[in-house]
């Protein structure tokens, strides 16, 4: 029986003298820690382009219709962001494999800066999409980026950890943005609201500047054969097949929480319930935090159908919570529910994605997992308009949960490919 062959490096390392072994030990601890100096910066990013983001989306519609529009205009208006995301999400994860992470996020930054400004200035419903569109166009880059730059930053062994992390932000920033432009808009207007959602663009910008690590693409070596098809078009350019299912897998999900998301208001007012929908978005927000700082170390050891089903249970929990709803309890306990089903999902299926098409395809990995999110963005409140304004308001909700049980159809389709 022949001996192991050890590796050349290795050997070399066994050969290296006693005193020296300790000079490698700070770097290594340095690189398996979880929350880093430059993952810090990243993640504060995240939190601005998040909040800056969400900031219009509750208020845009309104915006849009003291400026004339109609109700068929004003969705338009607020549609308009994640449709123009959708399109342009692929072309954003194929750059971010193939350059700086700084470089796209300080494009995608400078496009809200000139978006915030056409807010401002908007004196019709036309100049409002225009300023969504490019809107649209800095979150497809932002978010793609952000993501991406992460999951670089991360050891593999902490990716579920540390993506669930960095969705923590995101869910921080989904409930004070909307609450911060909600309240803003009631003391200075809309413009002004607008305007001073720059400053935290601002701080976004200079959080990028000072990362150490610029997030430079991850080069896998090429054959001569592969290097001859490299500027050849595929599918794969733009999408990463494998993390498809997954994608949507995950639309089903933010189809359900989008269409509450758009919905809570005019559903407890239709039914006069003595609850105050606000606080939703702050109880979902605290909860979410402390599930994922709680769980954060079953992210990396428990499997994507574990997951799956508590969550779908979380999903159809927090409807059949909102169809009964009859006070602020109860909503606390639907926000509760959503922490478990959507904001743990979302982590989940991130993290998911990213290991499936790995580390020199994690920015084609995360465009397609987004993409899951804006169709979710723009299907979920168009099929809730549906409903809303055909059926009576106590359906809204059950009529959703029909969303679970296709969930788990295109999962067990796909399983191979999910769970790989």
């Amino acid at each position: 029986m022949t001996a192991p062959t050890i590796p050349a490096s290795e050997s070399v390392r066994q050969k290296q003298p006693a005193q020296q072994s300790n000079q490698p030990e700070q770097p290594r601890r340095k690189h398996d820690r979880l929350i880093t100096r430059d993952m810090a910066l990243v993640m504060l990013a995240t939190f601005c382009f998040m909040s800056s983001n969400m900031l219009a989306n509750p208020i845009v519609a309104g915006y849009a219709e003291s400026l004339g529009a109609d109700g068929m205009l004003m969705g338009a208006v607020a549609g308009s962001m994640s449709f123009i995301s959708l399109f342009c999400r692929p072309i954003a994860g194929n750059l971010s494999d193939k350059t700086s992470k700084r470089t796209l996020v300080a494009v995608g930054t400078v496009l809200y800066f000139a978006a915030g400004l056409l807010y401002y200035f908007a004196n019709s419903p036309i100049m409002l999409i225009m300023a969504r569109v490019i809107n649209g166009v800095g979150f497809a880059c932002c978010s793609v980026c952000l993501a991406t730059w992460m999951s670089l930053l991360l050891p593999i062994r902490h990716m579920g950890a540390g993506m669930g992390l960095y969705g923590t932000m995101n869910a921080l920033a989904m409930a004070v943005g909307p609450a911060f432009g909600i309240r803003t808009q009631k003391y200075i207007g809309y413009r002004l609201t607008f305007l001073s959602s720059l400053v935290l663009a601002a701080i976004m910008l200079i959080a990028t500047l000072m990362v150490k690590n610029g997030g430079q693409p991850v080069r896998k070596k090429q054959t001569s054969i592969s290097a001859t098809k490299k500027h050849r078009f595929s599918i794969r350019s733009i999408l990463e097949p494998r993390v498809v299912p997954l994608s949507l897998t995950f639309m089903m999900f933010a189809i359900a929480y989008f269409a509450n998301q758009s919905f809570i208001v005019n559903y407890v007012q239709s039914r006069h319930l003595p609850v105050s929908s606000d606080l939703f978005f702050m109880f979902y927000a605290v909860a979410l935090l402390v599930l994922r700082l709680g769980l954060r170390d079953l992210f990396d050891s428990k499997g994507f159908r574990f997951w799956l089903t508590v969550c779908s249970l979380g999903m159809l929990a927090m409807l059949a919570c909102m169809t009964f709803l009859f006070n602020d309890w109860m909503l606390l306990l639907a926000a509760i529910f959503t922490a478990v089903g959507y904001g743990l999902m979302s982590s989940v299926t991130q993290a998911q994605a990213v290991v499936i098409a790995g580390r020199e395809r994690s920015g084609i990995a995360n465009s397609t997992y987004y993409a899951g999110i804006d169709l979710g963005m723009s299907v979920g409140p168009f099929v809730g308009g549906l409903v809303y304004g055909r059926l009576s308001a106590v359906w809204f909700y059950p009529v959703f949960m029909l969303a679970m049980p296709v969930a788990w159809l295109i999962y067990l389709l796909c399983v191979k490919r999910v769970s790989r």
